[in-house]
């Protein structure tokens, strides 16, 4: 499905994914490049919420740039299959072999800011993350490792210490706990 359809079909959660869908939207609309990190100042990133199968834990990585645990996930990069990227961002950033989506629909949507930063040497201006969320599922007794390039360290945290772990108070009480909140509803 076509990511303007699915954001246009896509129910908000809450009154933070209702704000952010009314931009997101907006900017689809317009014809503005967002797949691409040549956007400087909006572009798409996807992340994966990974749990156990019985839903008790969360894997997360600890974030060389943002000196936090945070989930997983990464930039479109011209990709428009974003499910595909969120899967791929997750192999990457931890060795996890097996893992399956939970559902193949977008499980979250968001507007994160970025503060400027330096990454690879070079300075990139501050700017937004249009970001879609997806629910994943794998084992937490299979091999993890870390991408030292992107991350120091991959743990699986239980779902409520998951949140606890982040250094990043926005994302930590605006992002990690509806996605925990909103996984519990999900299940059911």
């Amino acid at each position: 499905m076509e990511l303007l359809k699915a954001v246009e079909n896509y129910i908000p959660y809450n009154e933070q994914e209702k704000q952010d869908r009314i931009e997101i939207l907006r900017r689809l609309r317009s014809g503005e490049e967002l797949f691409s990190r040549d956007n400087s100042s909006a572009h798409i990133t996807v992340s994966g919420w990974v749990v156990s199968h019985d839903r008790t834990k969360v894997l997360m990585a600890y974030h060389n740039i943002y000196n936090s645990w945070s989930w997983l996930g990464g930039h479109a990069d011209g990709e428009r299959n974003l499910l595909s990227v969120a899967g791929k961002e997750i192999k990457e950033e931890t060795g996890l072999e097996s893992f399956a989506p939970v559902t193949d629909d977008i499980f979250s949507l968001e507007i994160l800011t970025v503060d400027g930063h330096v990454k690879k040497g070079h300075y990139v201006s501050s700017h937004l993350h249009l970001n879609f969320t997806f629910l994943f599922e794998a084992d937490p007794d299979q091999p993890i490792r870390c991408k030292p390039d992107e991350n120091s360290r991959v743990g699986w945290f239980g779902t409520e210490e998951a949140v606890d772990a982040s250094d990043e108070p926005w994302i930590r009480d605006r992002i990690y706990r509806k996605l925990n909140d909103r996984m519990k509803e999900f299940f059911s």
